[in-house]
């Protein structure tokens, strides 16, 4: 049995040595140490030796699986070295070569104006609500105090799913909805904004689209005056167009606010004298805005006598074409990334 062990560890050596892969090496542990391996086979026959050769036998079967292991270990390791080696050479860097350049993404200009306005709005404790885009007539009109035979509903017609079923044409809808889940869980007074997703009839031009992106402002609590209206709207004008930006509420119509107003700011780029932007007039007009209307709250489930509030609309894009001196809406949904960079 010595001679066995020690003709082993000779061809073991021999085989190992001269192994050239990983796998190589592998199939050679298995085939010497494994469960089935060559050495497990000739130490399975000590039981028949005597009680001198055995602890001999075992002291040499130790050694050669020792060897076997230690040469094991050394050769994976210089071969995988030698592959190390080898993709290195074949990897090498030319540190003196240009590098690739990556183009970092950036918010698109809407997302921007949008981030910016909910900011500020928040800032004055306003909490974010959303809708669905695809919406009720009742909630998108009737309930908004719109019936049928309102011309309003004219001006604004939208996209029709069925008789009862449309894409909303304003963010206004929301404001329904949120009012009423107010009353069932009792969580008036509410100061809200909603920013999303419109659509209208409209052909496209440089001041038209048929899908435009809006922002609604609802306040509704018990002795809200026009005077919290007023001044709230003057501080998000002043935090979004500059601290000197003025305000000119002009009276309006609108069928779900009563009184009702167009909010102009006084130009930003010419400082009201009179330029291009604002077309001479020094004035530039943002947003409607006013008194939600009795009918309105009425339709929620809210008592006008008790409760009383203001809400505001304003168009996305049209802050941004103000803001930045973009003249045609249509540039803001063309991709072009030469104009997109920008801002």
């Amino acid at each position: 049995m010595q001679e066995k062990l020690k003709q082993l560890k000779k061809e073991a050596e021999e085989k190992i040595a001269s192994a050239v892969n990983l796998d190589e090496i592998e199939k050679l542990r298995v085939e010497y140490l494994g469960k089935k391996g060559d050495l497990t086979k000739i130490l399975k026959d000590m039981g028949r030796l005597s009680n001198e050769e055995r602890p001999i036998i075992g002291k040499l079967g130790n050694e050669v699986r020792e060897m076997i292991t230690t040469a094991i270990n050394e050769k994976k390791e210089a071969v995988r070295q030698v592959i190390l080696d080898k993709k290195l050479e074949a990897e090498t860097i030319d540190v003196t070569m240009p590098g690739t350049e990556y183009k970092i993404g950036k918010k698109h200009i809407i997302s921007r104006m949008i981030d910016e306005v909910t900011e500020i709005f928040m800032g004055m404790g306003f909490s974010i609500a959303e809708g669905p885009e695809i919406e009720t007539v009742r909630n998108n009109f009737d309930a908004l105090n719109a019936p049928k035979d309102h011309p309003s509903r004219d001006m604004s017609d939208t996209f029709y799913i069925t008789e009862d079923i449309l894409l909303r044409t304003q963010t206004s809808p929301v404001q329904i909805r949120t009012m009423e889940a107010a009353v069932k869980t009792g969580d008036l007074p509410l100061k809200i904004i909603v920013p999303g997703r419109c659509f209208r009839s409209d052909s496209p031009d440089a001041t038209h689209s048929p899908m435009f992106h809006q922002i609604e402002v609802l306040v509704v609590g018990k002795d809200i005056t026009f005077a919290e209206f007023k001044g709230t709207m003057e501080t998000f004008v002043r935090k979004l167009f500059g601290p000197e930006t003025k305000t000119k509420f002009r009276p309006h119509n609108f069928p779900f606010t009563e009184p009702s107003a167009e909010i102009d700011v006084s130009c930003f780029k010419c400082g009201g004298k009179g330029c291009s932007v604002c077309k001479g007039e020094g004035w530039i007009e943002i947003l409607g805005a006013g008194m939600v209307h009795p009918n309105v709250l009425r339709n929620c489930g809210i008592d006008p006598d008790e409760y009383s509030g203001f809400a505001a609309g304003m168009g996305v894009e049209r802050l941004g074409m103000l803001k930045y001196g973009i003249d045609d809406i249509r540039l803001m949904f063309e991709n072009d990334a030469r104009f997109l960079d920008q801002f």
